[in-house]
């Protein structure tokens, strides 16, 4: 595991970025999309009336109804949390800005929608065998100056209105704005036509606003929650043009911290009412370097009516965990398998955390420093009955190994003896083990927690600049393998001659180990361990001191 985890990483290092380089979404890449579409002359359906011949930026033949030029405008709508920007050219989503969140790759503040690129959330619809364009109509926006949802006001509502100037063809959309939250409710309506399919566009992927754009890449994938076979997460290094038939729960794209995603139904559902659903995704090849074009499409009602909901913010536990339906697994924490046992205690952690800083009202590098040392206080009484029992354990081993060489030609006998020891001496081989088990889980929800939870993202503590990225002096790695040094030492110290030789192979082997497993994790990680192998090191002395007692009295006697 040490070779392949060390050696690939020196032997394919990241590719470092040149000065001056733009990451995969640059203009240049951007431009190349827009001029990739070709023009060609479908059939539009006779209820939508006159066309002009272009197609889709997706590479799916597709018709725009004819419209006179109107200028672009900008209509923005900021709230406490978010500035979103919409075009009244397609009332697409131009840009996604988070002023809680600085980007740290750049100036300026995290925005969603990657730069250059022609805007997301555009509509389509399927009629018959034919794609009636509306990313590229002029939209009447209403209100046309935006809208200034500050907080504690109600929700307030941007319409966009496109009317067919020579048929009945009309397209309605609402979005419906809170300002403490970053759910957008979105409904509309369709007339003129029958039957239709909506194409809503998801884009390709989240702009890069990390530091570290290598992991931000790794990061990067498209989820989606399919009804009967759950949850999926694709890689969008990995992805590949694909049709996937639904129904869906919902679908996103997601970063490291970031995610977007488009839920079905535009309200959570009645009581007993017929559930809404997304119809399925497609997802199209992108000219951008490591990306994907994703699509959702939704069947319209009868009436022409149709609804889902948006989610454009930070992959905070509690807000995706109100949206319903599982939505917080849209960045699961450990290995699928894992992720029943680890999902808890990830819960309680962040919950911890969270506590922590709100009430003492000290920085997250102070709170997991004190963590650390809580971790080790709680802990104690398990690790000391682990420690009695293995102490225990050391003591018989002579009896042991005496019964053993007495009765290794007669493995019945043998067994029936041990059985014995065992009684008289309250022997038991795994009472050691079993207890040092127990605390697992938390320290697997622990590596998880400091990788990924958006609270530590960009939160500096001493020379740290940000406790979720590593530590660029290496202070800390280094000093959480001294402080394991340290605590092999005093171990080492207590035990037999014949054992400390093995202990002092160890002593030197794992803090080398953990010091190239950690070098490039998250500092916040690296400071928790550090704090608490610093606190367990009291708990190692008085172990020591027990142990040295344990070899001078002998075996305990016999029950």
């Amino acid at each position: 595991m040490l070779v392949v985890l060390v050696g690939t990483n020196l032997l394919f290092p990241p590719v470092p970025q040149e000065e001056g380089q733009q990451p995969p979404d640059s203009a240049a890449a951007a431009a190349q999309v827009e001029d990739s579409t070709g023009t060609r002359e479908p059939v539009l359906p006779p209820s939508v009336g006159a066309r002009t011949a272009t197609s889709d930026t997706a590479g799916t033949g597709s018709v725009t109804p004819a419209a006179p030029e109107v200028e672009e405008q900008t209509v923005v709508v900021e709230g406490p949390l978010y500035r979103y920007a919409f075009s009244n050219i397609g009332a697409r989503l131009v840009s996604a800005e988070l002023p809680q969140f600085p980007a740290l790759n750049r100036g300026g503040v995290v925005n969603l929608i990657p730069d250059d690129v022609s805007g997301y959330l555009g509509q389509r619809l399927l009629v018959g065998s034919d794609t009636v364009d509306l990313t590229r109509v002029p939209f009447e926006v209403e209100p046309a100056e935006g809208l200034d949802v500050s907080a504690g006001s109600g929700p307030q509502t941007l319409t966009f209105v496109y009317q067919h100037p020579s048929t009945s063809f009309r397209f309605e959309l609402e979005y419906e704005f809170q300002p403490e939250s970053y759910q957008v409710v979105a409904r509309g309506r369709v007339t003129g036509v029958e039957r239709p399919l909506l194409i809503t566009d998801l884009g390709q992927g989240l702009a890069y606003a990390e530091a570290d754009s290598a992991g931000e890449a790794r990061a990067m994938a498209y989820v989606d929650n399919h009804v009967q076979e759950g949850i999926r997460s694709t890689a969008l290094s990995r992805a590949k043009p694909l049709v996937q038939d639904g129904p869906f729960l919902w679908a996103a794209f997601k970063s490291k911290f970031f995610v977007m995603a488009l839920l079905a139904g535009d309200t959570e559902a009645a009581e007993g009412a017929q559930p809404d659903y997304l119809g399925g995704l497609i997802v199209t090849e992108s000219p951008l370097p490591g990306r994907v074009r994703m699509a959702v499409t939704q069947t319209i009602h009868g009436d022409g009516s149709f609804g889902y909901r948006l989610f454009m913010g930070p992959q905070e536990y509690a807000r995706l965990s109100s949206l319903g339906e599982d939505m917080q697994e849209v960045n699961p924490y450990g290995w699928k398998f894992f992720r029943p046992i680890v999902r808890p205690f990830v819960s309680i952690v962040i919950a911890i955390l969270t506590f922590l800083h709100n009430q003492l009202h000290v920085g997250y590098g102070w709170v997991l420093i004190l963590f650390g040392v809580l971790m080790r206080v709680v802990l104690w009484p398990l690790n000391q009955k682990a420690m009695r029992s293995q102490l225990k354990n050391m003591a018989v081993q002579p009896l042991v190994q005496e019964i053993q060489a007495k009765y290794k030609e007669n493995p019945e006998r043998l067994q029936k003896e041990m059985m014995k020891l065992y009684k008289e001496h309250g022997f038991n081989p795994l009472g050691g083990c079993l207890p040092m088990l127990l605390p697992w889980p938390v320290l697997i929800a622990l590596f998880f927690v400091f990788q990924n939870t958006i609270e530590l993202r960009g939160v500096p503590f001493l020379w740290l600049p940000d406790l979720s990225a590593p530590d660029p002096l290496y202070i800390l790695p280094v000093f959480m393998a001294l402080s394991m040094f340290l605590m092999q030492w005093v171990t080492m110290r207590s035990l037999p001659q014949q054992q400390s030789g093995q202990m002092k192979m160890m002593m030197y082997f794992m803090p080398v180990m953990m010091l190239f497993i950690f070098f490039r994790l998250a500092s916040g990680l690296n400071l928790y361990y550090a704090t608490a192998n610093i606190a367990t090191i009291p708990q190692q002395i008085w172990i020591a001191n027990e142990r040295k007692k344990m070899r001078v009295g002998g075996p305990p006697p016999a029950k």
